[in-house]
């Protein structure tokens, strides 16, 4: 009786920000056993569970659009995803219900894969950097939309952070696909309920 408690105090405890970085972490220690090497992924490993977009337009494998928000291309690719996710996340998780928040994150990481697609076919991608640009655009949104402040500077600070991540071999897509489609949930959800009181 007493273990149960402390597992459920335990339970309690975790949030899903913590469970998605668990989440990634056991898919990299995962990719790094199945690729032979701990600081970076193979290519190999890239190409089948990463998204490779022959892999996807041409074979089918459309999991991979999903699979790829979980695997990173080397460990400071993981440590700064992670980073920002655990910073944003527990904000947003402040912000949003549990499946508000998951809806955000999957949905967003799915928009900016999609939006890979139009990159060259023998493009391979990955990282969960689409996902948590989503939460962010949905909390900042969310946050000036609810204390009726003008929404149009939450959309000029998405795109100044937006800006600050251009970098060489970044997937710039993935990216905005994720932040427009967090502003726009963010932007509803604030909007539901504010006509709800």
């Amino acid at each position: 009786m007493e273990l149960d408690l402390r597992i459920r105090a335990i339970a309690e405890k975790l949030t899903w920000t913590v469970f998605l970085i668990v989440a990634n972490l056991v898919v990299y220690i995962y990719t790094s056993i199945r690729g032979g090497d701990f600081l970076v992924t193979s290519f190999d490993v890239l190409r089948l569970y990463g998204q490779y977009n022959w892999a996807v337009i041409i074979q089918g494998w459309y999991w991979q659009l999903f699979t790829s928000m979980f695997v990173h291309v080397h460990l400071p690719h993981l440590a700064l995803n992670m980073f920002f996710l655990l910073i944003f996340g527990l904000r947003a998780e402040e912000l949003f219900r549990g499946e508000e928040f998951l809806l955000i994150y999957f949905v967003s990481g799915f928009a900016g894969n999609l939006l890979t697609l139009l990159l060259p076919l023998y493009t391979v991608s990955a990282g969960a950097s689409g996902a948590i640009f989503g939460v962010f655009g949905a909390s900042v949104i969310y946050i000036r939309k609810s204390f009726g402040m003008p929404v149009f500077t939450a959309v000029v600070y998405s795109l100044l952070f937006l800006i600050l991540g251009v970098s060489e071999g970044v997937n710039l897509l993935a990216h905005l696909g994720g932040l427009a489609i967090g502003l726009v949930i963010g932007y509803l959800l604030a909007r539901s309920r504010k006509s709800s009181f």
